[in-house]
């Protein structure tokens, strides 16, 4: 999911026409699968200051369309994209320190981003916050906070958080026991398509018989 383009452009009367212009290109030239040309746009735009069209750049050089796959890059240029307050970059960039590409794991590093990202109401970022409160990377582990972020995001929607909610309440971590809870989440998870949350559901449901 971290690998896509931000696609909706809403460009500021501030915004200076060249890169705007250069930014609206390369989106287009990307929709039409121009990956070259899309790269060259991206390229001109965040060389004049676009966090958006650096974020685009970045995400191209992370999966190696229009350009050889260049991890390194795309953390690079992700970090241009954040400093610059784009919250979807700070977001990818946190991905990328937690999981080591590009870059050497740094899990704390991961948490600082993650939060960031949070802070400004992005729902998975969110979400690997929770992750990291829960398995105690990069901070101390804390159930209860975990448990507030995937309550959080799974009232905004995200299965995973209901499934990882559900499991904590059918454990009593960070929340007082109930599997009457967790099933409810199971399936709210598995209603999403979330094949574990499935099999979850149908194994609790059939010990709660």
């Amino acid at each position: 999911m971290k690998k896509s383009l931000y696609l909706l452009c809403i460009l500021t009367l501030s915004v200076q026409l060249s890169y705007a212009d250069d930014l609206m290109d390369g989106l287009s030239a990307y929709e039409r699968s121009d990956y070259g040309s899309a790269v060259s746009s991206f390229q001109s735009s965040c060389e004049s200051g676009n966090a958006e069209a650096c974020y685009n750049l970045a995400n191209m050089y992370d999966t190696g369309l229009g350009v050889y796959k260049d991890d390194q890059k795309a953390v690079t240029l992700f970090t241009k994209s954040c400093d610059g307050g784009f919250s979807d970059a700070c977001y990818n960039l946190g991905m990328m320190y937690d999981k080591g590409e590009g870059v050497k794991q740094d899990s704390i590093k991961a948490f600082v981003l993650y939060t960031k990202t949070c802070d400004t109401g992005h729902t998975r970022g969110c979400y690997n916050l929770g992750l990291l409160f829960y398995k105690g990377q990069g901070v101390q582990k804390d159930f209860i906070k975990a448990a507030e972020l995937f309550q959080k995001t799974c009232d905004e929607g995200y299965e995973k958080s209901c499934y990882n909610l559900g499991v904590m309440y059918r454990d009593g971590q960070g929340v007082m026991q109930s599997k009457q809870t967790a099933l409810e989440l199971f399936k709210k998870a598995c209603e999403q398509n979330l094949s574990i949350a499935c099999k979850n559901y149908g194994k609790l449901r059939s010990e709660m018989q």
